[in-house]
């Protein structure tokens, strides 16, 4: 292991040998790293473990600086594991340089089936003993970590202290169908926000979706398309997104000798916000998180987007109405346009087609859920539908939610120590 320290902060690298398929311990291995946090003024004391699970799916653990956001207030009273899931960061990684050691698409589908929340939770519970001797810890979980999180509720109870969840409360029943029919209106509603406060962006986005679709350029080998320049909308779903959204768009021309151009600097801004070589998971894995049972994902935000034809540009720009962005949705055409998701399309729709999905949550066990369970539900969150965090936050017996509109779906980094302590107090009945 190796230590090392930035201010206010001990950081010790760990790593752990896990089954790929946990159903058969003796198989395949992978390798899981955390990143251990400590205090400084306490690294030589027994303390509590909190392990972080971050949003995605696709995401390593936010690579803190020191003692900032919720860390610092964290960490004075835990130990705190920073857990790349498995497929993430430094562990084994899964992305289109690596998945064809695994063979052909149809070897990569099933390999990337054991990515999901029911084995990062298996993962969690062959790491809880190495590190704390057999006690359970606190987990606290941002968006799909949060999925994780009532997951573990479901599956092994007896690994936690405490639940702490950031917008991250999932709905125990509902297809992918069901989530995008909900997400869209809500996108909707956010991009109305976004032009409301910046109506001059109604205009550029127009013009901007209208030059791609005569121009269709590439910047690095990344397609730039009027529907890849709509999916610009899932910075909505952030404190700042809009503000850096319009900043995006309000260079997006300049004058050339051959006449008015997009950018070199928009082009290049454009492709690394749309671009999924960094976490190509979220891609490949973003509907199978609610996958359950027989009933395929089927690229369902692409199927379910037919039912909102605000949302098509070329409609948009055959008329005079407002090009709309979309926000976390995957669709066939980011497997076409992006190179780091180009050699991944077969595996991709094959995973889409999937029929075997395991059951993820237990409402019996739910229902009968004994470990504090606190929850902040964002009011206005744009990727998760508080309707059914809250109807989530009912059927987990004890859970209490926090319902704000002070922060959007990234509060855990925006509010920091503010919404950690608020969490806190919930589980210990303070608040």
């Amino acid at each position: 292991m190796n230590s090392y320290r930035q201010p206010g902060v001990v950081l010790t690298d760990r790593r752990f040998t896990v089954p790929l398929d946990h159903s058969d311990p003796g198989g395949e291995q992978i390798e899981v790293y955390g990143r251990e946090a400590v205090a400084t003024s306490r690294a030589g004391e027994e303390l509590p473990w909190l392990v972080y699970l971050e949003g995605g799916p696709g995401f390593g653990a936010r690579r803190f600086v020191g003692t900032e956001a919720w860390l610092g207030r964290a960490l004075s009273e835990f130990r705190v594991l920073l857990l790349d899931q498995r497929g993430t960061g430094l562990s084994t990684p899964a992305n289109r340089q690596t998945l064809p050691l695994r063979g052909g698409p149809r070897e990569q589908a099933d390999y990337l089936a054991h990515f999901r929340s029911d084995s990062i939770v298996r993962d969690c519970e062959l790491i809880r003993p190495q590190l704390t001797g057999g006690a359970p810890w606190t987990v606290l979980g941002q968006s799909f970590g949060g999925f994780c999180a009532v997951h573990y509720l479901s599956t092994a109870p007896e690994g936690l202290k405490a639940v702490l969840i950031t917008g991250g409360l999932p709905s125990l029943d509902a297809h992918a169908d069901d989530v995008y029919r909900a997400a869209y209106p809500r996108i909707e509603r956010k991009v109305a926000a976004h032009y409301a406060r910046y109506p001059q962006d109604v205009e550029r986005a127009r013009a901007i979706a209208a030059h791609l679709a005569e121009h269709r350029p590439e910047s690095a080998g990344h397609r730039l398309t009027p529907e890849g320049f709509q999916s610009l909308g899932i910075m909505l779903g952030s404190g700042s997104g809009s503000h850096q959204l319009h900043y995006l768009l309000e260079n997006a021309f300049v004058r050339t000798p051959g006449g008015t151009e997009l950018s070199d600097a928009f082009q290049e801004a454009m492709r690394t916000a749309a671009s999924f070589a960094g976490h190509p998971l979220y891609a490949l894995l973003h509907e199978a998180i609610y996958g359950q049972g027989e009933r395929p994902t089927a690229w369902a935000a692409e199927r379910v987007r037919g039912e909102f034809p605000q949302f098509d540009a070329a409609k948009a720009l055959a008329g005079d109405g407002p090009v709309l962005f979309t926000g976390e949705t995957i669709h066939p055409w980011h497997f076409d346009v992006d190179p780091a998701l180009r050699p991944l399309r077969e595996t991709a729709e094959l995973l889409a087609q999937r029929t075997d999905w395991p059951v993820l949550y237990d409402a019996e066990r739910l229902a009968a859920n004994e470990v504090p369970v606190a929850a902040a539900v964002y009011h206005d969150d744009m990727y998760v539908h508080a309707e059914d965090s809250l109807r989530t936050a009912a059927a987990i017996r004890g859970a209490r939610a926090w319902v704000t509109n002070e922060y959007e779906h990234d509060g855990v980094r925006a509010g920091g120590p503010r919404v950690l302590d608020r969490l806190l107090a919930l589980v210990r009945d303070e608040a």
